[in-house]
């Protein structure tokens, strides 16, 4: 092959691959659900009704509804769960909020991905940046929006499969000072400390006491409820086979889901009591990966990718925390819940 000939065909390759990366770029920018828009997002909602809607109580969700608003968080009352929403200025891949305060997860795709977790006001607008290392999968704030909780996948991107994802989960104070890392504290199970270096800790449901926590503690294929001390930095485990716990609102239930016997992937949601240490099973035969929302003490709200729909869709439903009914559709294209009363 002749030197012109080279450099025509490396001419070319350099063509193909630019116009490559061009059309990949283009396609990621107007992709909703990859993180960005290429044309203008559609304005926040009317700063008055915004203000309407977060003066009664409202349930804060990420809207999965395909198109330009992909992604942003939305309001809707609890009165009318799934009427007309009103759209925020933020873009998450897991929002939580308080009255206070919400805290938003989200991933910027690109050539490089980055990652933010910020502290948005009760305007929406971002307050502060916190701790992020990795894929977005939960959050959490304190009742009173003085504690954060955040959990990414370092290694992985999904629970299914034990002992092949990693995830790192921070507590930290709504002002930006970091508490700890769960990983490094003292894992108590039946009185004997973990130290195996598997060890995972994810889903934190804080308590009303500023000190004390639930949250997912996992080892050797194992799962286990633990309660957590921030004072002693000491995580004790209470139950097994319990992830991603949700404290009822009184204080006195938790909300997860458990593996049992279901095949790899699967869980079921359940309720334990924490003074009797009495299980329920839930209404819901559908498998539930999600981090349940209390809708008040009687309900929970969760969310559920949409069957047959696009895979980026996703919906809210409901069920009773006693175990009796079944569950019902309460928003649609929404995800990532939290309710504020």
């Amino acid at each position: 092959m002749s030197t012109r000939t080279r450099l025509a065909v490396l001419v070319a390759v350099v063509l193909v691959a630019a116009l490559g990366t061009g059309g990949y770029l283009w396609r990621a920018g107007r992709a909703g659900p990859s993180g960005g828009s290429a044309g203008a997002a559609p304005p926040a909602g009317d700063a008055d009704r915004l203000a309407a809607v977060r003066a009664q109580p409202h349930l804060v969700f990420r809207s999965t509804a395909l198109g330009d608003g992909y992604g942003r968080v939305a309001l809707v009352p609890l009165s009318r769960p799934d009427g007309p929403r009103e759209l925020t200025p933020a873009s998450c891949d897991r929002v939580y909020a308080t009255g206070s305060a919400a805290i938003c997860l989200a991933a910027r795709r690109g050539l490089v991905t980055t990652y933010t977790a910020r502290l948005l006001g009760p305007d929406w607008a971002p307050r502060r940046d916190l701790p992020l290392t990795g894929v977005p999968s939960r959050a959490r704030l304190s009742a009173d929006g003085g504690l954060v909780a955040t959990t990414t996948f370092v290694y992985g991107d999904s629970y299914a499969s034990p002992g092949r994802f990693s995830t790192r989960t921070v507590v930290s104070r709504a002002g930006g000072e970091v508490l700890g890392d769960l990983e490094r504290f003292e894992l108590v199970v039946a009185g004997r400390p973990v130290r195996a270096a598997d060890r995972n800790l994810w889903g934190v449901t804080f308590t009303a006491d500023a000190d004390r926590f639930y949250a997912t503690a996992a080892s050797g294929g194992k799962t286990w409820l633990v309660e957590g001390s921030l004072a002693a930095r000491r995580l004790t485990a209470l139950r097994a086979d319990v992830e991603c716990p949700s404290l009822s609102p009184d204080g006195t239930r938790i909300a997860f889901k458990k593996h049992g016997d279901l095949p790899p992937g699967r869980w079921r949601l359940a309720v334990y009591e924490l003074a009797t240490g009495r299980e329920t099973l839930l209404a819901e035969p559908r498998s539930v990966d999600d981090q349940v929302e209390w809708l008040d003490d009687g309900r929970i709200v969760y969310g559920l990718p949409r069957d047959g729909g696009p895979t980026a869709t996703s919906d809210l439903w409901r069920v009773p925390a006693d175990g009796t009914g079944g569950p019902e559709l309460l928003v649609h294209d929404a995800w990532s819940p939290a309710v504020v009363r």
